[in-house]
């Protein structure tokens, strides 16, 4: 035998093709390298936008190999798993009849086809052991974000990015907020767990980072739409793991903590006033118009939605719509949007009751997922709720931040709860 055929002796037969593959796919370091990008995808969200969408691609290679695609194809067939693509086939194929410019039917695809990310987390976190260590880097990061939020607040020279807002030194206070709000109540059930089981140095870690995370949205930067979902994801805490006397003792304790917030807050008490200041001078002075920027949105694509009830617009729509609408207005009656700042409007808009269908049936289906008890159902049903919630005055579901919060959240809980219904099963 020659060199030459020690070292090469041709393509590999099939059966050897056919038995690398299922190595490939059982790779503990191929699995590894997929955790720890997620684990970076969770610890960067807070912070940054282009290093996710960078992770996001690399998890993408990293994973693809070690999908077991018969499992995978059966898990399919799950609603939690089907319909997100079910969504993007609807918003690719809306594209057809759509009434927008080209360029903004491309551009609204790229908000959905993050979702279909959804199912192959599942996948992945079903079968990984380090799915909590995706929830305690993004953890461990937001609680590093309010530091340094309370520091920029003080000191506005160590901003990182020109922010509108003092006490937010990366991206906007909505993002930041959102981010909090679901750290605080994720960490709502571990603190009583603790409490309970009399381990007060646990408790008290807990209870010291939930303050952190709230007092820095009473003092420093809030968004209305958080304090929003505080008071539903408070209510759903009550209902889903204190007893009826508990939940009283917590409704009282967080009216007195509300009106102390009141009292020693003036910046809580301005974000509040503002609202009917917005909606008195909103059509006059556009710069202070966020609530009657809101009701005039709706009121328009309600509208739209009126006349093409059934499928929509089409995809890319939105914009099309509030041109038409703008023609012989003035100020704020004119201002073009692409976003109508309600998730169920912007998918009405588009898709008409086709996708409003699609879109409640996919917060249903994987909100399903997380109805048991534990840590990780709680944190996946605060993820989905918290979202629902927001998406009354925004459309979270479809922006950047809050999107990929929702994504990892369903995916990485969901997997890790698949993971452990399967144990118990077999």
């Amino acid at each position: 035998m020659t060199a030459e055929s020690a070292l090469w002796s041709g393509p590999a037969a099939p059966s050897d093709m056919h038995g690398r593959w299922p190595s490939l796919r059982q790779s503990r370091a191929l699995i590894r390298t997929a955790d720890v990008l997620v684990v970076l995808i969770a610890a960067s969200l807070p912070w940054s936008t282009t290093a996710p969408s960078i992770f996001v691609g690399l998890w993408l290679l990293a994973v693809t190999p070690t999908i077991d695609w018969r499992d995978y194809a059966r898990e399919l067939t799950r609603p939690a798993f089907a319909l997100p693509f079910a969504l993007l086939l609807l918003v690719l194929v809306g594209t057809l009849w759509s009434e927008g410019a080209w360029p903004d039917r491309l551009h609204a695809i790229k908000p959905v086809a993050k979702l279909v990310l959804i199912p192959p987390l599942l996948h992945h976190f079903s079968r990984s052991e380090r799915g909590h260590w995706v929830g305690l880097a993004f953890l461990v990061s937001c609680a590093l974000l309010a530091v340094f939020s309370w520091t920029v607040l003080f000191n506005p020279d160590w901003k990182i990015t020109a922010t509108a807002s003092s006490g937010v030194p990366v991206k906007n206070y909505i993002d930041q907020s959102q981010e909090f709000t679901l750290c605080a109540f994720a960490l709502a059930l571990p603190a009583m767990t603790f409490w309970r089981d009399r381990r007060t140095v646990a408790a008290a870690v807990c209870l010291a980072l939930i303050l952190l995370f709230v007092t820095n949205m009473v003092f420093v930067a809030a968004a209305r739409t958080a304090l929003l979902c505080m008071a539903v994801l408070l209510t759903l805490f009550a209902w889903k793991h204190l007893s009826r006397w508990a939940a009283l003792v917590l409704l009282a304790g967080a009216v007195a903590a509300s009106a102390l917030a009141w009292t020693a807050s003036p910046y809580l008490r301005q974000r509040i006033a503002d609202i009917a200041v917005e909606y008195r001078h909103g059509h006059e002075d556009i710069s202070r118009a966020s609530t009657a920027q809101r009701l005039t949105y709706w009121r328009k694509a309600l509208h739209a939605f009126v006349e093409a009830p059934l499928i929509g617009h089409g995809t890319g729509a939105i914009k099309r719509q509030f041109e038409r609408a703008a023609t012989g207005e003035s100020s704020l009656a004119a201002e073009i949007v692409s976003n109508p700042h309600n998730q169920t409007l912007n998918v009405a808009m588009q898709w008409g009751l086709l996708g409003v269908v699609l879109l409640y049936a996919t917060w249903i289906a994987q909100l399903r997922l997380f109805l048991g008890d534990g840590l990780v159902a709680w944190i996946g049903l605060v993820v989905v709720v918290q979202n629902i919630a927001s998406s009354l005055l925004n459309s979270h579901l479809f922006d950047f931040h809050e999107g990929w919060m929702y994504v990892l959240g369903v995916g990485v809980a969901g997997g890790m709860l698949l993971k452990a219904r399967g144990r118990s099963r077999s």
